[in-house]
């Protein structure tokens, strides 16, 4: 290998039709900074050497066939700034290291692939995170609150032009950093020069559960929230209105409940919302902003009010008939309860007090036994 590829710092082979398993040779790019070899036909496992790429910034392997685990190895690339394994099918838990090594990282993609377990606490470590897709994988367990450390989701930087903290003397490779694919609003989406300013957490189709950390709310300048097909219950956070920068939220297809916080009214960049298929009840916050979504992005609640055809109104009136009715009935048992218990007293009572009585009224059962008896008799 001449001195030139010992120096190399852009490999750049994406969006070609390469295919087997990748050489165990990156040793001898020692001063790699940029791997891209996404949307091949790439399969087998990485090569632990990999992990020798101590220069590393982004390594982008996403769209292809890749299996097993991520090497223990590449915890040695603690300059990774973004790590785009999506649409593989890596399998594993989240390491703890992950948190502990990438103090640097702004992306972590690991979408469409086929991770397990619980997220890892020192993940919260990432404060300079900006961007984090699990989608669609086995995730499971609840969301840990520290999830309010990522403090690139909570405050802008005071230099947004070096945002991504690139080495100003790296010219055209900070350029070509500036790329990555995304998934909003249902849509894959690229971001180039701006993605600097992109935030987002897409935790999607996995088999999370527990509550939505009130925490997550600290994120005020987060932009897309996306916590959909998960088994998330309890109530949408009541301070979801500070999350001043939401431009999009997708909580469909979990089994949410109660009402929806009346500060989400004042997400004035709110342009996506989908709280379908909860268990959410009550009036659907009214405002400006709100006032333009579709009836389907609220179906499958027993949601009231514009823009779903239930009248609150009238949902509050039946519902007082029916408590009404349930009144009535109840009214109406309770009184044959004390008709019986009145009745049986005063009879019972009667002829204990009055002996007269119950000297006629043993007489009347005589008589009555007598004339059975000859009606029996009679028929035999």
């Amino acid at each position: 290998m001449n001195e030139s590829e010992h120096k190399m710092q852009i490999l750049i082979l994406n969006n070609n039709f390469l295919s087997k398993v990748i050489p165990d040779c990156w040793m001898n790019l020692k001063s790699l900074k940029v791997l891209n070899l996404g949307n091949n036909r790439f399969t087998g496992k990485l090569p632990a050497s990999i992990g020798t790429l101590g220069s590393l910034k982004w390594l982008n392997l996403r769209k292809n066939h890749f299996s097993g685990t991520i090497p223990v190895s590449i915890k040695n690339c603690t300059k990774m700034v973004s790590l785009d394994l999506g649409e593989n099918e890596f399998v594993g838990n989240l390491k703890v290291w992950v948190g502990g090594r990438f103090s640097r990282m702004k992306i972590l993609n690991l979408r469409s692939n086929k991770f397990c377990g619980h997220l890892p606490k020192e993940l919260c470590n990432l404060r300079s995170l900006q961007i984090l897709d699990l989608a669609d994988n086995n995730f499971f367990g609840t969301i840990p609150g520290c999830i309010n450390n990522f403090s690139a989701m909570k405050t802008k930087s005071s230099n947004e032009e070096n945002n991504m903290n690139y080495e100003p003397d790296e010219g055209y490779l900070s350029t070509y950093l500036e790329s990555e694919l995304l998934v909003k609003k249902g849509r894959i989406v690229e971001y180039s020069t701006i993605l600097k300013f992109v935030r987002g957490i897409d935790l999607s189709k996995n088999n999370f559960f527990g509550q939505i950390p009130m925490e997550v709310t600290n994120l005020s300048e987060l932009q897309t929230l996306n916590l959909s097909h998960n088994g998330f219950t309890g109530r949408i956070p009541e301070n979801i209105g500070a999350m001043t920068s939401l431009e999009s939220i997708d909580f469909s297809r979990n089994q949410l409940s109660g009402e929806i916080p009346q500060n989400i009214s004042s997400l004035t960049f709110l342009s996506d919302l989908n709280l379908s298929n909860n268990n959410l009840t009550g009036r659907f916050p009214s405002s400006t902003q709100l006032s333009g979504f579709d009836a389907s992005c609220l179906t499958g609640n027993q949601l009231c009010g514009p823009p779903l055809p239930n009248n609150c109104t009238i949902n509050n009136q039946n519902r007082g008939e029916k408590d009404g009715n349930e009144d009535e009935v109840n009214w109406f048992f309770v009184s044959i309860a004390l008709g019986f218990i009145v009745g049986f007293w005063s009879f019972i009572g009667s002829l204990l007090v009055i002996r007269r009585w119950r000297y006629l009224y043993c007489q009347f059962l005589n008589s009555l036994q007598d004339k059975l008896g000859s009606v029996v008799r009679k028929c035999y």
